[in-house]
């Protein structure tokens, strides 16, 4: 027999339901991530890594995590390749006669932060257009203002 006065989180507002069960109303009040990420008060919202308190801060959050594993691996995997099986790694490849882990780390490397700056531009961009944040820009309304802005403000 079910609790009356307590909230089923098993039970949907789906569910059929008669006089004598009480209705219940998601926590949320049914609204989305969305809607509810926008009454947020950032600055009174504790930050914790392991926990975020939004959803626009978890899914940035995964994004981060996500980059910084495939950082690790492209930053410290060669050297690590290099310290486990140096017979491998210090033998010279047949195209450019360098050993593997010069390759590596002197291209491979680089190439993929590179890589990531640009994945994580785009993501961040993704959830940024999910949850409704835009970044504005001001421009100068005129050349004379432009001008002005460009020397500091004097008038000349």
């Amino acid at each position: 027999m079910r609790d009356k006065h307590t909230h089923d989180a098993s039970m949907t507002d789906t569910e059929p339901q008669d006089e004598s069960t009480p209705q219940r109303v998601r926590a949320d009040g049914g609204r989305s991530d969305v809607e509810i990420e926008r009454e947020i008060d950032y600055l009174d919202v504790e930050i914790n890594l392991l926990k975020p308190a939004t959803p626009f801060m978890r899914d940035h959050l995964r994004v981060i995590w996500i980059g910084f594993g495939i950082w690790v691996v492209t930053t410290f995997g060669p050297i690590t390749a290099t310290r486990i099986a140096p017979d491998l790694m210090t033998t010279p490849m047949p195209i450019l006669e360098f050993p593997l882990h010069y390759f590596l780390i002197a291209i491979v490397a680089p190439s993929s932060a590179l890589i990531l700056s640009v994945w994580y531009a785009k993501k961040r961009d993704e959830i940024d257009e999910k949850y409704g944040i835009e970044q504005v820009t001001t421009e100068p309304a005129d050349e004379r203002a432009a001008a002005a802005a460009a020397d500091g403000g004097t008038d000349e």
